[in-house]
């Protein structure tokens, strides 16, 4: 079957559940993916075909695209900050918003001039902060704590797909009571997902992505980070810096709460799509 035969049936086939433009652009993903085939290569070699063992393959990922399984988790990798990931269901898959962070972030730290900065980056996940800050500051010494031992393991991955050295800490948290080292910067996109909100997550995150990594209780939304504040009171350098990833109802009460534990210099930020959604204070 032509390749651009097969690309219209596919498409057919998945706009019930997403968008033409999604549906479109999973199919080039995959194309990428499993062909090295790019759309300008489609475009110029109209009469390329695939195999009844290729067909087969493509259908064995369309199957669970219909069922909203994300296509990362189907690829086993993404992209984040430029830089390659795998991911799987351990881990969340990384956000563009995310990106943002990281950005702030490497912008910041590359005005301080400094010949070297220790980072903690706590909740690491993919070890997509982490990786990228690591990537982009050659004088950061990055460290990455994480509760789950699934999700380091897949961060150690990732770190030596991307050849960078983090120290890979399993920890939780909320039962640690020192750091025990100076930062010069801490970073964490905690859990912060109230389970009010779960209406609003689409379906695909829902019954796919890891929930210890999602939500949080209603009654106590703010958890990760009065700890990981009370944490970066004792533990950051001085003129260090807090960054957070937060839930993009909850700009006033985190303003708040970093004023209540004596942070300054607090700025919050929104997102490409004008949510608050970042937050960094000194101490």
């Amino acid at each position: 079957m032509k390749i651009k035969a097969y690309r219209n049936q596919f498409i057919q086939q998945l706009t019930p559940i997403y968008d033409a433009d999604e549906a479109e652009s999973f199919f080039y993903l995959i194309l990428e993916e499993k062909h090295q085939l790019k759309r300008i290569d489609l475009a110029l070699q109209p009469d390329l075909i695939f195999t009844e063992t290729e067909i087969a393959i493509w259908n064995s990922i369309l199957e669970p695209l219909k069922k909203e399984i994300p296509i990362q988790y189907l690829l086993g990798k993404t992209s984040f900050y430029g830089l390659d990931f795998e991911v799987n269901a351990d881990v969340l898959i990384p956000r563009p918003e995310t990106e943002e962070l990281v950005e702030w972030i490497i912008q910041n730290t590359t005005k301080l001039e400094k010949k070297e900065v220790k980072i903690l980056d706590i909740g690491t996940g993919s070890g997509c902060i982490a990786i990228s800050i690591a990537k982009n500051l050659p004088n950061a010494s990055v460290f990455a704590i994480d509760v789950s031992e699934n999700a380091l393991a897949t961060a150690q991955k990732n770190a030596k797909t991307n050849q960078v050295n983090i120290r890979f800490i399993n920890q939780n948290i909320l039962e640690t009571d020192d750091l025990k080292q100076p930062f010069d910067i801490i970073v964490s996109n905690p859990p912060y997902v109230r389970h009010l909100e779960k209406a609003e997550i689409k379906k695909n995150v829902l019954d796919n992505e890891p929930h210890l990594a999602l939500f949080v209780e209603d009654n106590d939304a703010l958890i990760f980070y009065s700890k990981i504040a009370v944490l970066a009171q004792k533990n950051l350098s001085p003129n260090g810096k807090l960054y957070f990833e937060i839930n993009q109802y909850l700009g006033k009460e985190m303003i708040a709460l970093l004023e209540k534990m004596n942070f300054k210099n607090i700025e919050l930020r929104k997102d490409i799509y004008g949510n608050d959604r970042m937050i960094t204070a000194d101490f």
